[in-house]
This record gives C-alpha cells, sequence and structure tokens, in this order.
C-alpha cells in the first residue's frame, strides 16, 4: 500500500527532524522543507502531497504567505503551528484557511494524533460512507461534501466540521465556549472571535440555509430547520 505523504515545513532541522521521526513511526512518507519557497516548489511539484505542517516563522515566506498561496489552488489539509497563545495569529490562520493549530512547545504524538485525525476526517484513510440530510442540506462525511438543493457548497474543513457540528446538536443551544473546545479542542488557546468569524462565512456560504445557524444573543449559536 502506498504511504500518506506529508510536507513538513520548518526552518529548524532538528524540528523538522523530530516531526519526520514521529510520522515515519506510523508508516506516513514525510518530505521536508526549510523555508517557504522551497515548501511551495515541493507542494507544486508532487501532487499526492495529503498534508502540510507549516511553521509560522520562516525566511523568505511565512507560514501565512505560504498558506495563502496553497489555498489559491489546493484545498489540503493544513496544520499551523506557532507560539502559544498567539490569538491573533491564530485568528489570521484560520481566516487564511488552516484547518488545526498546534502551539509550541508540544507533544510530537499529539501532532501525529491530530495529522490522523485531520486526514480521517479529509477522507485521506478509509472509512464507511457517512451521510446526514436535514433541511435540504446534504453532508457526506466521507467524502467531505456539502450540497444544498443539489448545488455544490465549497467549505473549508474547519467550516465544514462546525457545519456538522450543528447539525449533530439541531434544536440545542450552544454556548461558544462549547462549540471551541469540541470543534477547536480544549488545547486551542484562541477566544470565540473565531467562531464568530467562521460562522459569519459559513451562513454566507449556504445562501437562505444559513438561516439555520440562529444567534442566541448572550451565549452563542442554534442549529434549527425551519
Amino acid at each position: 500500500m502506498e504511504r500518506i505523504k506529508i510536507l513538513v515545513v520548518d526552518d529548524e532541522s532538528r524540528m523538522r527532524k523530530l516531526v519526520k521521526d514521529f510520522l515515519v513511526r506510523e508508516n506516513y512518507e514525510v518530505i521536508e522543507a526549510g523555508d517557504g519557497e522551497e515548501a511551495l516548489d515541493k507542494f507544486y511539484g508532487d501532487k499526492d502531497i495529503a498534508l502540510i505542517v507549516l511553521d509560522v516563522m520562516m525566511p523568505k515566506l511565512n507560514g501565512w504567505e505560504v498558506c495563502r498561496e496553497v489555498r489559491q489552488t489546493s484545498k489540503v489539509p493544513v496544520i499551523m503551528l506557532t507560539a502559544k497563545g498567539d490569538e491573533s495569529d491564530e485568528l489570521n490562520g484560520f481566516e487564511l484557511g488552516a484547518d488545526e493549530y498546534i502551539s509550541k512547545p508540544f507533544s510530537p504524538k499529539i501532532l501525529v494524533a491530530r495529522v490522523t485525525a485531520l486526514l480521517r476526517r479529509t477522507n485521506k484513510i478509509g472509512q464507511e460512507a457517512d451521510v446526514r440530510e436535514v433541511g435540504g442540506i446534504k453532508m457526506d462525511k466521507t467524502a467531505h461534501t456539502v450540497t444544498i438543493e443539489g448545488k455544490n457548497i465549497d467549505l473549508s474543513f474547519k467550516e465544514f466540521e462546525l457545519l456538522e457540528y450543528f447539525i449533530d446538536n439541531q434544536g440545542v443551544a450552544l454556548s461558544r465556549e462549547r462549540i471551541l473546545n469540541s470543534v477547536w479542542s480544549y488545547d486551542y488557546f484562541g477566544d470565540a472571535r473565531t467562531i464568530d468569524t467562521h460562522v459569519k462565512k459559513l451562513r454566507s456560504k449556504m445562501m437562505d440555509k444559513g438561516n439555520y445557524i440562529k444567534t442566541v444573543w448572550g451565549l452563542g449559536y442554534k442549529f434549527e430547520v425551519e
């Protein structure tokens, strides 16, 4: 079976080696890049790259610039590595289309678990079909696609997860803290603003079905089919 390719981008060779060693143990194939320009060269030169682990602070092109460039042509999952507690960085990354954040210093085992979970959610690791239909929305969790009234809706991975969480909790008033802990996980150090940003984008992409996501003032949101 062909191994899944992961691009690891960090200007610190020791960090790249640490991440690579743990990923290789789990039978992933790792391609390394030491700066943003090299990362883009490697990415465009290999169409089989299934996920990118991307450091923020790098020479030539930083992680934000690389993520922005990649998102012009690809929805490949991107995990950003950033300094702990830098909320503005994390919000910026989610705006650009990053799918996950891991704050330095981090456990390599946690990184590998995040990589595997993200690949599973994006159907790079096989699983049985799982389709949900509600209020004219069809969500295929296996293929990671959403259609509304038969029309494909282009969602980022995090927008997809957010919609999935809303659908799974129909009629429940969800606090921003609960959404943050469930969709972004407990070790995310940002704040509720990132939820509001993603909800705004999700509503816009869902067109009139965006009205299903209702604001619960002073608390958060509720998904309710009219």
